[in-house]
Formats: structure tokens, sequence, C-alpha cells
């Protein structure tokens, strides 16, 4: 969201975001690269592996573990050998 052709402002620290150290984030928004982290575990993202739900940024991992499947036969189901 920029005013009057100035720099976008970053969701996260809301300083401007210049090209050079621009990512693209949840709901299509420009952040910092420093800044474009999961919510959960801090770990940094870039396009390779960024989910967003409800216009948050999480890693692949974290975003399965919050909003995948849930139930038997998804996750746990081929763990068990037969004799």
């Amino acid at each position: 969201m920029s005013k009057f052709g100035g720099a976008p402002k970053c969701p996260i620290c809301t300083k401007s975001v210049y090209a050079a150290e621009k990512a693209l984030g949840p709901g299509g928004n420009d952040y910092h690269k420093t800044c474009l982290v999961c919510v959960t575990c801090k770990k940094s993202l870039d396009s390779t592996n960024l989910c967003e739900n409800d216009s948050k940024p999480y890693c692949k991992a974290c975003y399965g573990k919050n909003f995948g499947p849930k139930g038997f036969g998804f996750a746990g189901g081929g763990a068990i050998m037969h004799t």
C-alpha cells in the first residue's frame, strides 16, 4: 500500500519496502525479506516455502501442523508393520 508514489509499507515493521529488499508475502503485499517469517516458528520464508492462512505467513511444516488434514489415515496410518 503506497501513498502518492511512495514505496509500499511492510505489514510487519510498517517501514518502506524498496525493490532490492522486497519479498512478496500473504495477500500479495510487499514485505522486507527479513520481516517475512513464519508466525509460528519464525523460520525465514520465500516463494518456495510460503503458505498463508488468514493473511498470515506460515512455513509449509507449521501450516501442515496447524491447518492440514486431521484424523486417522492421513498422517499415522502406515506406521504399523504386519507380520
